[in-house]
């Protein structure tokens, strides 16, 4: 292979960052790792985001506990990648919540998904060892829920699929502050391999409406003011678009995956190759951006052996 497997390469220690986005809400970021969200209410505290492994997950309780003592009480997954929701057991959370959407996700590929995403990100899976296992959800939902964390008001909800089937986004209304998973990323690449291209954007409209003063992002810096949550939104958006449009025309004239790979490639490139994990991504992108545009409604899934063909095929 020309190219190191995925982040197979990424082996560099990352600078952790931990703002206030909001009266008692925090992000969690680590220059374009995963990101995860810190909620503190009058009696407990609400984390969004489990990590990869238990090892990763206590980093961010370590910082928790730099700025408050209550307990731990809800784990909100805002959807199902193992990279996100595997480290879940360290925070001995009561509740452990994701949609349903989400949970059918881990029903369906839990497994396959925990193979390919090992194989993929050997950096933050050190320590797997300590993984007990699949992490389930104690309580899902279906359009939305309401939790509060004393007075607290914590909303819930799916507004529609974008990077997966089962993505929740969480607000809390008296600070008008967003917690958005991996629909709205921040000079980090989308990873669109489990994605819906064709509502992806209506979704980021539904998130545009709340009008919100902050966002803590799947990936990169929080967007602090109007101005960095547009920009966020938008460039997603000009993401998601400028991948899917390319592999769209070329898969309507009957064009190969590898057609694809160079009409993405000729869009993107000079717009996101500085961006965290794009070469990482574009494979997988472009692969179920060709699949979407051929009519393959529901995403295939990765495995460990398929990951290897297609990186073979595109990035070979």
């Amino acid at each position: 292979m020309s190219k190191a497997f995925a982040s197979q390469g990424d082996l560099a220690a990352k600078i952790i960052t931990f703002d206030e986005i909001g009266d008692g809400l925090w992000a969690f970021t680590a220059e374009g790792d995963p990101n995860s969200g810190v909620i503190i209410g009058d009696e407990s505290v609400m984390i969004v985001e489990a990590q990869a492994t238990p090892r990763l997950a206590n980093l961010v309780i370590e910082k928790v506990r730099t700025v408050t003592d209550k307990p731990i009480s809800h784990l909100v997954l805002t959807h199902y990648h193992a990279v996100r929701v595997l480290g879940a057991s360290a925070y001995g959370a009561g509740q452990v919540i994701m949609s349903d959407a989400a949970r059918a996700m881990v029903a369906e590929r839990g497994q396959e998904d925990w193979d390919s995403e090992f194989q993929r990100f050997p950096r933050l899976f050190e320590g797997h060892e300590s993984i007990p296992g699949l992490t389930w959800p104690t309580t899902t939902f279906s359009h939305g829920m309401t939790v509060y964390l004393g007075n607290r008001r914590v909303d819930i909800r799916h507004l529609g699929r974008a990077h997966t089937a089962g993505d929740a986004v969480i607000h809390v209304p008296d600070a008008n502050v967003m917690f958005t998973g991996d629909i709205v990323e921040d000079r980090s690449a989308c990873y669109c391999g489990d994605g819906y291209f064709g509502d992806w954007g209506g979704t980021l409209d539904a998130i545009r409406a709340y009008d919100v003063d902050a966002i803590a992002p799947g990936r990169g810096g929080a967007l602090i003011g109007r101005e960095a949550v547009d920009r966020a939104i938008e460039s997603t958006r000009d993401f998601v678009t400028s991948t899917y449009r390319p592999a769209a025309r070329v898969a309507a004239r009957g064009g190969s995956l590898k057609d694809a790979w160079h009409a993405v490639r000729a869009e993107c490139d000079p717009k996101f190759a500085d961006y965290a994990i794009y070469e990482h991504c574009l494979p997988f992108n472009v692969a179920r951006a060709h699949d979407e545009a051929r009519g393959i409604a529901h995403p295939r899934i990765w495995t460990a052996a398929r990951d290897l063909e297609m990186w073979e095929a595109l990035q070979g």
